[in-house]
């Protein structure tokens, strides 16, 4: 079977139906050029080209084979590249894990630092709550998670994304939503408050416990929700107050009030970055390279 660098001779020769041209071209002397020729023949059983002392022409097979080379060199040539971007992590697929609340944080900064910097990378998006995304991880369906600190084994890395204080959503006819100001952590006692999933937001469901016990508030908890953007949709139609984090004011309400929030002891919401310790592919390793360069 022929080889690529037949090929190479052939097309060259071709192109310019002249033995000397064609081996300074390939910054090679004729003889070996020649030895190239006479091999792509014999393996082809055609006969390529007609040589004489004064001209090179190509015979109706060598025509007809001038448009296949080319097309196999553009192949080859495609291939090492392919093979040499993915090898850098730039190119390659990446599967990523994200809660519904990071989509409005780290979120955008992940899929803007690869779309600049890895443009021929595909970045696939799952949505998950925090739970799924570890399990994810841990069957190799995923590549990296957005996800709420939590315990993680040994098998896995976690690096901090994003920290942002929490804020009081209030519905716009709610007495706490009047007036200009911070709210205090104690306003809420006796509140109908929408809270966070023990189970499904569970992240979340223990921070504000923990908030709520050290201040030594007691709100009354109406409802029970694992997603930012669904307990926001019944704050909207007045149905309780709620904690949520600071970039959840992103998601426009017409009668949510958003106010900032003074606790006795910070209580910042995180979100982290976690991937497998034995996940080696260069774009997933890239893409994290990048994001600690632009995640303060």
């Amino acid at each position: 079977m022929f080889t690529l660098t037949q090929l190479t001779s052939f097309v060259a020769v071709a192109e310019e139906l002249h033995f000397t041209r064609a081996a300074q071209r390939l910054r090679m002397t004729q003889p070996p050029l020649s030895r190239q020729i006479r091999q792509l023949e014999h393996d082809l059983g055609a006969q390529l080209l007609n040589r004489t002392n004064k001209s090179v022409q190509l015979t109706p097979a060598g025509r007809a084979f001038l448009a296949e080379a080319r097309t196999i060199l553009r192949h080859s040539e495609h291939a090492a590249l392919a093979v040499r971007q993915v090898s850098t992590g730039e190119a390659g697929s990446i599967t990523v894990g994200f809660t519904a609340a990071s989509a409005h944080s780290v979120l955008g900064t992940l899929l803007s630092t690869a779309r600049e910097t890895m443009p021929r990378a595909e970045i696939v998006l799952r949505e998950m709550v925090t739970r799924d995304q570890l399990a994810a991880l841990a069957n190799n369906s995923l590549d990296l998670a957005l996800v709420r600190p939590s315990a993680i084994g040994p098998d896995l890395v976690s690096a901090p994304a994003v920290k942002e204080q929490l804020v009081a959503a209030l519905p716009s006819t709610h007495e706490l939503a009047k007036g200009e100001g911070a709210l205090h952590i104690k306003e809420f006692e006796g509140q109908e408050l929408l809270m966070y999933s023990p189970v499904e937001a569970r992240y979340f469901h223990e921070l504000l416990i923990s908030v709520f016990r050290s201040a030594h508030v007691t709100p009354v908890y109406s409802q029970y929700l694992s997603q930012v953007h669904s307990i926001l949709a019944l704050v909207n139609v007045g149905l309780g107050v709620a904690l949520v984090p600071e970039t959840a004011a992103q998601l426009r309400h017409p009668e949510v009030v958003f106010k900032p929030l003074e606790l006795p002891a910070p209580a910042a919401v995180e979100l982290d970055l976690v991937w497998r310790r034995t996940n080696d592919d260069p774009a997933l390793h890239a893409l994290l390279h990048r994001l600690r360069e632009r995640i303060p």
